[in-house]
Order: structure tokens, then C-alpha cells, then sequence
């Protein structure tokens, strides 16, 4: 067994990835005294504006993984469509965390639910689509479904929702990207994410579980803490924490659940990574979840999971989201966060913004009918 490292101020953790979350775990590496390399395939990368070194080139590329993997003391991603081939070699030159074995889980939508079931973890009721004839045999498996691509979906792409044997049929003709996976319609009451860090002595800790709304399939609004009872919050954090430990996790890991009619938890998917439901924690907490990643993936330890405020985290989406950018700014309690990408397009992330509500600030758990109709407005686009 090899024995545990911690990473000196100074070292270089390589980045797989130059997108917003890339961005903003360099931010949180210059922070405890690290150099981040960027490795991505673009060089408009918001990631690189805040790294200090960057790689362009493809991510199953030998040459360029070699040279990228050769100058870093560790390596991390923050996206998970990457090649695991890719990975596997860099793994030759330098430890790779999370671990290429936990991304081959959550990039496959099919491997993913098999080993949560295999594990012992509730997920809703599923089929594997490889196929045009596997669509058709839906009919029996029931409506409402969602047809999911297997991989490389993401904020709401590669979704189809089904309601009936009809729409179903008119399906049969089109187009369609197998291999898929169908997934039941969950009657839920909402859906929540719980984000938990792991590192390689087994020291482990979780943020408060948020509540988070979508619209077009793409993330909205979080709210945290959601409001739901300690005890359910309590068993989505020991749910997240157990499922780290069962994967062997080594960084930080974003569990999204849904909370059913009759309060049982169910996951829906994980992301090794760090993730857009967590982007609360960067003015919630002294320590956010970027410096939780890592700290765990640099061998340093993990302080508590502290909240001193309620946070209402908004994304800023396309050219909508940007134009709300100067009313923001004058708000004494939103901060704003962009990422430096160059063009809004339509349902495009360009930022975020955390607002506020320190202890007792409010009459109640913080909620949408909490927000000022300012407030409201804003999320709206």
C-alpha cells in the first residue's frame, strides 16, 4: 500500500478541462500556494486565465499527454467527457484523482446505475435502449419515461421525454443517438445534490444538502440548505459520504437525488468533479467546494463543512443572464461571478451569482417565496 503524500506549496496540479469549473479550482489552488497547468483542447479557455501554465491539444492525444502529464505533480478534470484511454496514460507518469475507474462509472449512464444497484444505492426504475427494436419493447416498461444518451449528455442535451405509446412511435423513425437508457418519471417532491470530499488518508467531509430547480434542462436556482427536515438531510449526506467510500473516492464527488412523494431518496446521477450545485459554497462557507477539491486531491487535510449564511445561487445564462449583470453589481448582498467567456449564447453559463442571508437574516427556511420581486425578476432569465 503506498503511502498517503501531501503536495508543498509550489507543486503543480494539472487540470484536465478549461471550463468555468477548471477556472475556478485554479483560483482555489493559487490560493493554498499551488501552480495549476491547464490541459485543454481549445485555447479560448476561461480556465486559462486564471492557470499558470496551459496545454492545447486533444485529450487522447500520447504526445500531448505525456508532455502535459511529465510537468505536473498531480492530476485532476473537471469534466467528465474526456478519454479514459487518455487517462490511463497519464496515470503512467502521474497520480490521477478522482480515480480513472470512478470516471468510467459516471460517464455511462448504464455502468453508472448498474454498479449504484450493485452497491446497494436506490436509483429509479430503469432499461437499457441499445437499440432501435429495444425502443419499441418500452411500451410495456411504461410512461412517462426519459430517454437519456448513455454518454456525453449534459444540461438537459440528449433528452427526450415520452408520455405515451404515440409519441413513443414517433420516435421509432427518427434519428435517434444510441445506445440510450430509459429512466422512469419519478413523481418527486424535489430534487437535491449533496457534495462530499474525500481524500487519500480517508478523511472525508460533505456539504449541507441544496435544493435545486431546472428549466429546459438546464440548472436555474439552488438553495441552501434545502429546506427539508434534519433527518433527510442527514441521510442524503450519509448516503453521498457512503457511496465516496464505496467508490474509493480521492476528491470531491456531486451526488444528485431526488426526493420522492413519500420522502424516500433516490440517486439520479453522480459527477466526479466539482459541480454547478456547489457554487454556493464559494461565499457560504470560508472553505467552498473548489478548495475541498483540492485539498483532497493534494493529500492536505479537510476542515468542517461550515455555513455562515443561507445562500440562494442563481446561474447566468446566455445573453438574458448577462444583461443582469450591471443591477447585480449594485446589490449589497449578490456576488457575482463570471467566467470570462467571450460569447453568450442561448443557454450558455456565463457566471453565477450567491446571495446572501446570514443566520436569522429571514422569518423561515429560506425558499423562492423568500426572494424580493427584484430578486425574482432576475432569476427569470
Amino acid at each position: 500500500m503506498s503511502t498517503p503524500f501531501s503536495l508543498l506549496p509550489g507543486a503543480t496540479i494539472g487540470i484536465i478541462g478549461g471550463g468555468q469549473l477548471g477556472r475556478m479550482s485554479a483560483m482555489a489552488a493559487a490560493r493554498l500556494g499551488f501552480r495549476t497547468h491547464i490541459l485543454s483542447d481549445t485555447a479560448q479557455a476561461p480556465a486559462a486565465q486564471t492557470a499558470n501554465e496551459l496545454t492545447v491539444g486533444a485529450y487522447d492525444d500520447p504526445t500531448v499527454l505525456e508532455e502535459f502529464a511529465r510537468n505536473c505533480d498531480v492530476i485532476t478534470f473537471e469534466f467528465e467527457n474526456i478519454s479514459l484511454q487518455g487517462l490511463k496514460q497519464l496515470e503512467a507518469f502521474c497520480p490521477v484523482r478522482p480515480s480513472r475507474h470512478i470516471l468510467e462509472t459516471s460517464q455511462d449512464r448504464v455502468t453508472e446505475k448498474t454498479r449504484l444497484g450493485k452497491l446497494g444505492f436506490p436509483v429509479a426504475p430503469w432499461r437499457s435502449v441499445p437499440d432501435q427494436a429495444a425502443l419499441a419493447s418500452l411500451v410495456e416498461f411504461g410512461f412517462p419515461l426519459i430517454l437519456k444518451t448513455t454518454c456525453f449528455g449534459y444540461d438537459g442535451k440528449g433528452q427526450f421525454r415520452v408520455n405515451a405509446a404515440e409519441e413513443l412511435a414517433a420516435l421509432e423513425n427518427t434519428d435517434l443517438p444510441y445506445p440510450l437508457v430509459a429512466e422512469k418519471k419519478i413523481d418527486f417532491a424535489r430534487e437535491l445534490s449533496v457534495m462530499v470530499a474525500r481524500n487519500e488518508k480517508g478523511e472525508m467531509r460533505s456539504f449541507t444538502p441544496t435544493e435545486n430547480h431546472h428549466r429546459d434542462g438546464i440548472l436555474r436556482v439552488c438553495i441552501a440548505p434545502a429546506p427539508i427536515s434534519p433527518e433527510l438531510a442527514r441521510k442524503a449526506q450519509e448516503m453521498a459520504e457512503k457511496l465516496a467510500r464505496d467508490l474509493g473516492l480521492i476528491g470531491l464527488l456531486g451526488v444528485e437525488m431526488f426526493e420522492d412523494a413519500r420522502g424516500n431518496l433516490l440517486i439520479n446521477e453522480i459527477a466526479p468533479r466539482p459541480h454547478n450545485s456547489g457554487h454556493w459554497t464559494m461565499d457560504g462557507c470560508p472553505v467552498d467546494q473548489f478548495e475541498m477539491h483540492i485539498r483532497a486531491v493534494a493529500g492536505l487535510p479537510l476542515p468542517e463543512t461550515r455555513r455562515h449564511s443561507d445562500v440562494f445561487m442563481h446561474n447566468l445564462i446566455g445573453p438574458e443572464g448577462m444583461a443582469c449583470v450591471p443591477e447585480l453589481l449594485e446589490e449589497n448582498a449578490a456576488c457575482v461571478h463570471l467566467y470570462g467567456k467571450e460569447e453568450a449564447r442561448p443557454g450558455r453559463k456565463m457566471g453565477h451569482v450567491n446571495r446572501l442571508y446570514p443566520f436569522g437574516a429571514l422569518p423561515g427556511p429560506l425558499t423562492l417565496s423568500s426572494l424580493s420581486p427584484l430578486e425574482a425578476e432576475s432569476i427569470q432569465n
